[in-house]
């Protein structure tokens, strides 16, 4: 487990891991707090020479309402932005979309054995999470943003 110990040595240097999480799919998956107050999932899928990184996010009831309340032309509109705007991260993205509002989105990036230095590793903690900061501000910037009282923890942690 030369991978896993590498791995868990550089978050613990740099502060950012949580926990090591049970995963029968995984040879071990950690969860990460990047930057603080955002969690994240590093993984290394059973069999796979690779380590996934990997940020969920449940859109708020708050932001929701909004997007509802908005004309079909601009849900439309931020919908085909967000993919736009995704890909240019170079990272995979799912986008869970329902009659055209957005109600999660899971983002990740993989980082293969042969390319793993810590530098890499911290590049792809910070893609994967501008990633995330990219999809709040485009909601932010075409919907409105709620009141910071009315912004739920983040407290996410899901791997897909």
């Amino acid at each position: 487990m030369e991978i896993e110990e590498t791995i868990k040595n550089w978050l613990v240097d740099e502060g950012f891991l949580r926990e090591k999480k049970y995963d029968e799919n995984a040879e071990f998956h950690f969860i990460v707090e990047f930057p603080k107050d955002n969690i994240m999932d590093v993984v290394k899928p059973k069999g796979k020479d690779c380590i996934v990184i990997a940020c969920a996010t449940q859109v708020s009831p708050e932001h929701i309402n909004l997007m509802t309340q908005a004309e079909p032309k601009t849900q439309k509109s931020f919908i085909l932005d967000l993919n736009f705007g995704l890909n240019k991260f170079l990272v995979d993205y799912e986008l869970q979309v329902n009659q055209n509002i957005l109600q999660q989105f899971i983002i990740t990036d993989q980082i293969f054995e042969d390319g793993l230095t810590k530098n890499e590793f911290i590049r792809t903690l910070k893609r994967v999470f501008k990633s995330k900061l990219h999809c709040i501000w485009l909601i932010d910037k075409k919907f409105g943003s709620v009141s910071p009282q009315q912004k739920p923890d983040n407290e996410n942690s899901m791997f897909v």
